[in-house]
């Protein structure tokens, strides 16, 4: 089952009870008679499409970006926005007063608002547009009310907070994955099963005054299907309008909902199903019926068919207004044009001439850095610095698809996109020592570590935390808050630290062979077995009987292509251990040719990951490499050095056409994107002959920090200060326990560019800019360009859409005030309090300065520099490209080598085309 199997596409079960659109069919238009209502779809694909539109959301130790809209994604950005409006008072654009400081600004133009509105088809002129922008708009009210919403207006208790509360707690103990001292009473029982058994035994509602409603609880179907079924029929909803409404109920609940949207996720793609995600609507309309019938009154009855009536589609209560958000869409557009405008002069003012210089001779160095936009800052820092040197820009996981077992570890971490499976699995080792000198340093690893977690374990025990503290008081833990509250040290060692001394840390690392010591050996099969096929065996303790594989795609990294219908706990044995001989030549000249890194080498290669050690921050994983599942990039870098400094495969590769000098040394790197700093693996193994030329590059390195945390400074409001003062401040703000900005992450990221390094070299691209080499004439076949449409463009649309939804509207996209949260089943996700719905998204504080918003809220804009045909070709072959696409999620642009652009525009109506623009 691919991606595109997880959604319903039947057209009937997205047409919507209230249709708040026009028609803007031109035959449709002729036709005098209105047409007829269309057949609602029966109640179970009524049920799989109103959980398909909620879109998944990962966990806090693999914080990936996602897209919010995922779900929504076949209907078009406008009427998408509409839909949420309707169902749940959501908002998919900035209030009229944000459009007009952007005026006020010049940020956007009256030429600017007329495109806007041509382009929206409508036929307001920039005076009106403007006009509308200086009233506020009315805030959206949902139009689907669920039956505690009604309730709330008729009864002195707040049902809706309280059901919400009362399925968040039971879903947080069910989902437990290992925060919880007690066992869940509940293991091999569904959700809907143990929430039954749970809820007869719950006197909460006796506490709302309802103290029979726990036996109706017993009345309730066995099937969560059948529950859902009764209640729909109980509550009097009509059938035209059972979709809407259960779309409306999981919003309610759109975090758990999320959750186990992920779950079904996961199956799906692994060729299984889940019915978690059905199980927990069934269980908040169960919470419906029973308040409904147990609060029966005459004033709710008639309140409540009051409102079933309205959500008929054959009874409107009032004819719709048309385009209730045009306003909003068209300031969303010229406020978008505006950015392309400015982006647009930027790139026909490219220093063509400094990039020809450096092509034209042997680098001095090349570093491959990934493509998130904090990347952009330092690739330019390090070329002004020293204007010899050659950067690239790649997918952080550097195309080598592993997931990777630390050192003492057992459970294997993806280090892919979550849109694509690993292929081998990679182990750290202490290299370069005897076989007893690497044992023992394991055990003292493993020693340490378990220490550790006794400790951790009896600080928050129940009957030891609050004796341990008054004993122990200041005496012990004086000293420890003085530093850390004053930034001197780390509160915790960073998640990626070893227990050992540091002589045999700095021995540590991931190798391409199967090791001889640990768990990886014990797990290395007799012969290595290719498993292209094989689903991701990342797992984690759900109650669930079956294992939750990895989100991914097929072996060639198409998003929308087939995937593996194998056994997951097959696939956690059979996955290869090490990176096989016969294999590594192969993923070597795809790297290559990936990278558009086929000659010219220099005698230094950094290939560049990147990572984020910030501290006390739950969404830590989300300010690092999303290319590597939420990882740093550290293992990738370091793999895909080693490959390419292997000799059996450089002679592989030189058979193939792509020759490496004798003399160019790979080198494995991370860009610690909190402090900007670059640090350096493996270089213990360089040849001396290599040392001024290391020192030499460490010097660069660290000037171009320098230059990047100085570039930066303005945003963490440290312009003012000097070099010395900002980088201490900025090394302080990585340590600080209470600092809720460390770093602002990828808060303005607004467009992707695939094209050569020349067209962007000298730019100033304000970190917001997502940037991948791409050279068409070397694509040979354009497999290439297919797999950067098919997975870089995609993700980077998530991670834009990601901020996107939790700017527009952090309530229910967003994750809130980060000084509330607190971490929800160990890794879950987190609560904004200590009740309510698990948050999903971003924190404000990631997104908002205090004064103003960093990010601003616009679709990704993006540039290729390629052909049209084989654009067009992949776009029709991949239906999420082309939903993301035709359906106005982000735009598309095409470059042409003598630097013109072309825009691909779509009308309402479906029909697509390329228009060029004009330069500005």
């Amino acid at each position: 089952m691919n991606m595109q199997d997880s959604h319903i596409d039947d057209p009937t079960l997205e047409r919507q009870p209230v249709q708040a659109e026009p028609d803007r069919s031109a035959s449709m238009a002729m036709t005098p008679a209105s047409p007829p209502e269309p057949v609602p779809a029966p109640l179970p694909d009524q049920i799989d499409a109103a959980c398909n539109r909620i879109a998944p959301v990962w966990p806090l130790d693999r914080f990936v970006a996602v897209n919010p809209f995922h779900g929504l994604r076949d209907q078009r950005f406008e009427q998408a926005a509409e839909t949420l409006r309707r169902i749940a008072g959501a908002r998919m654009y900035m209030p009229r007063s944000y459009y007009r400081e952007q005026i006020e600004t010049g940020r956007i133009t009256d030429a600017d608002l007329s495109a806007a509105a041509a382009r929206c088809s409508s036929r307001l002129s920039a005076g009106e547009l403007r006009q509308a922008a200086a009233t506020d708009s009315p805030t959206p009210s949902a139009r689907v009310p669920l039956l505690t919403s009604v309730l709330d207006e008729l009864d002195a208790d707040d049902w809706s907070s309280f059901v919400v509360e009362r399925i968040s707690h039971h879903c947080a103990a069910y989902f437990d994955m290992g925060q919880a001292t007690w066992k869940r009473p509940w293991t091999g029982m569904s959700l809907y099963a143990s929430w039954r058994r749970f809820a007869a035994l719950d006197y909460s509602t006796t506490m709302m005054g309802q103290d029979g409603m726990r036996a109706r609880v017993k009345a309730l179907p066995e099937s969560p299907r059948d529950c859902i079924e009764s209640a729909i029929r109980r509550l009097g909803i009509p059938t035209d309008a059972a979709l809407d409404y259960m779309h409306a109920a999981l919003m309610d609940i759109g975090g758990w909902a999320a959750w186990t949207r992920l779950l079904r996720w996961e199956q799906e793609l692994a060729g299984g199903e889940d019915e978690t995600i059905v199980e927990l609507l069934a269980i908040r309309l169960a919470w419906d019926v029973l308040i409904y019938e147990h609060k029966a009154s005459p004033e709710l009855t008639t309140r409540w068919r009051e409102v079933c009536k309205r959500l008929s589609r054959g009874k409107p209560a009032a004819k719709p207004t048309p385009e209730p958000q045009e306003i909003e869409h068209i300031l969303l557009t010229a406020f978008e044009l505006g950015y392309q405008r400015q982006l647009m002069a930027d790139l026909n003012q490219a220093r063509s001439a400094e990039a020809d210089e450096v092509g034209a001779q042997r680098p001095v160095v090349q570093a491959a850095f990934c493509i998130d936009v904090r990347s952009e800052v330092m690739r330019r820092s390090f070329e002004t610095i020293c204007p010899k040197a050659q950067t690239l820009g790649f997918a952080g996981f550097f195309g080598v698809p592993i997931e990777h077992v630390p050192f003492g570890a057992v459970e294997p971490r993806s280090h892919m996109p979550v849109l694509l499976t690993p292929k081998y699995r990679v182990c750290s080792e202490v290299q370069g020592v005897e076989q007893d000198e690497a044992e023992q340093a394991l055990e003292t690893q493993r020693r340490r570590t378990g220490i550790s977690k006794s400790w951790k374990a009896f600080k928050m025990g129940a009957s030891s935390c609050f004796s341990f503290v008054e004993a122990a008081g200041l005496l012990l833990y004086g000293p420890k808050i003085i530093a850390d509250s004053f930034g001197w040290g780390r509160p915790v060692a960073a998640p990626d630290d070893l227990h050992l001394d540091r002589e045999d840390e700095s021995r540590v690392g991931p190798s391409l062979d199967a090791p001889s010591h640990g768990a990886c050996s014990a797990q290395r099969p007799a012969e290595y077995r290719d498993v292209a096929g094989d689903q991701l065996a990342h797992r984690h303790s759900h109650t669930h009987t079956h294992a939750h594989a990895h989100a991914n795609a097929n072996a060639h990294g198409k998003i929308d292509g087939s995937a593996s219908g194998t056994a997951q706990d097959d696939a956690h044995h059979k996955r290869a251990i090490g990176i096989p001989a016969a294999e590594r030549v192969d993923l070597a000249e795809g790297i290559l040719r990936a990278m558009s890194m086929t000659d010219h080498f220099a005698r230094l290669v950094l290939l560049v990951g990147h990572g984020s050690p910030v501290v006390n921050n739950p969404h830590a994983t989300g300010l690092d490499c999303g290319a590597c599942g939420g990882m740093t990039g550290e293992a990738s870098a370091r793999i895909g050095a080693a490959l390419l400094n292997d000799p059996a495969v450089r002679q592989g590769v030189a058979e193939r056409g792509i020759r490496i000098p004798d003399d160019t040394w790979f080198i494995g790197a991370q860009h610690d994107t909190c402090v900007d700093e670059i640090r350096l693996y493996d270089t213990e193994v360089l040849p001396g002959a290599y040392a001024e030329e290391l020192a030499q590059l460490r010097s660069w390195l660290q000037q171009a920090g320098e230059l990047t945390r100085l570039s930066r400074s303005a945003l963490l409001g440290l312009e003012h200060r000097s070099r010395q003062a900002i980088t201490a401040n900025i090394r302080q703000r990585s340590r600080d326990w209470s600092q809720v900005r460390p770093e602002w992450g990828l808060a303005g990221c607004a467009a992707f560019i695939a094209a050569p390094r020349e067209r962007t070299r000298g730019l100033d691209l304000g970190g917001r800019t997502f940037l991948h080499d791409y050279d068409w004439t070397a694509d040979s076949g354009f497999g290439v360009l297919e797999l950067i449409m098919t997975a870089p463009m995609v993700v980077a649309g998530w991670i834009n859409l990601q901020y996107f939804g939790s700017t527009t509207d952090n309530r229910r996209f967003g994750s809130g005030n980060k000084v509330l949260h607190n971490v929800v089943g160990g890794a879950i996700g987190v609560l904004e309090g200590n009740a309510g719905d698990l948050r999903v998204g971003l924190p404000m504080q990631s997104l908002h300065d205090g004064k103003r918003w960093v990010h601003e809220p616009m679709r990704l804009s993006v540039y290729l520099q390629a052909p049209q045909a084989p654009i067009d070709d992949i776009i029709a072959k991949h239906q999420l490209v082309r939903q993301l696409l035709d359906n106005g999620w982000m735009h598309l642009f095409r470059l042409d080598d003598e630097g013109g652009l072309h825009q691909r525009l779509v009308d309402g109506s479906g029909v697509q085309g390329w228009h060029s623009v004009a330069r500005h």
